[in-house]
């Protein structure tokens, strides 16, 4: 059984809720890839590039995490590249029920890929993507909800 796990979000922007869940994988598994979903039915604020760069910048630190992307089904992405595990993080009940739906899908799909469900820690279980961009937007501080490159990044993208 391969020991490759894949941690698949749109990660727009990455927050430090993410990069916990990114860091705790790459503790377990020997090859993490992290993979940049691209939903076309979601409008983002950093393109699938960015999004990537920003992430690679983050997770230098981790020599076995690989950062790509997809716009297909999960599945399909996690089957090419030879993963056994998917690694999701919960923040909180609301999370679980939206979650196994995906995770049965995802069976029917390949159960041969079994999800890892990861809670995520105390301080960010309220944090998502959506609000600090909206925080940023507004000018908020947000030093603590994400890594200074992404960061520095929102206040680029947010400058008027």
């Amino acid at each position: 059984m391969s020991k490759i796990a894949v941690v698949p979000g749109s990660f727009d922007p990455i927050t430090n809720g993410h990069l916990d869940i990114i860091e705790r994988a790459s503790k377990v598994f020997p090859e993490v890839r992290v993979a940049v979903m691209n939903n076309s039915s979601k409008r983002s604020l950093f393109t699938v590039e960015e999004r990537k760069e920003l992430i690679r910048a983050v997770t230098s630190k981790f020599p076995n995490v690989i950062v790509e992307s997809s716009s297909g089904l999960l599945m399909d992405y996690a089957r090419n590249a030879g993963a056994s595990v998917i690694v999701r993080g919960l923040r909180a009940i609301s999370d679980f029920e939206y979650e196994m739906q995906i995770t049965s899908m995802n069976r029917m799909l390949d159960e041969s890929i079994e999800t890892f469900f990861v809670m995520t820690k105390n301080q960010y279980s309220f944090l998502s993507s959506s609000i600090v961009k909206e925080v940023a937007q507004y000018g908020g501080d947000i030093s603590a909800l994400v890594p200074h490159e992404v960061e520095v990044a929102l206040n680029k993208k947010f400058e008027k």
